[in-house]
């Protein structure tokens, strides 16, 4: 079993619990700094920035992203 680092450009984050099949592993952070950039974002883009730290604040796009990126069992 690897480290299940996240996928995401400079992102050292590891043991992250959301997988997509097509974008790979994200951490919590940078998972909710997509949800903020809501439903509309770009998602292959998004991963090839660097990350930068908020908190959730849109239920919706968080709802949108969570289908995206499941929860590991």
């Amino acid at each position: 079993m690897g480290v299940l680092e996240c996928n995401r450009y400079g992102c050292e984050n590891i043991m992250c619990d959301r997988l997509s099949r097509k974008y790979g592993y994200i951490c919590n952070d940078c998972f909710e700094e997509l949800i903020l950039l809501g439903a509309g974002a770009n998602i292959a883009k998004f991963m090839d920035t660097e990350k930068y730290n908020h908190t959730i604040t849109n239920v919706d796009a968080y709802e949108f992203f969570n289908e995206e990126f499941e929860l590991r069992e």
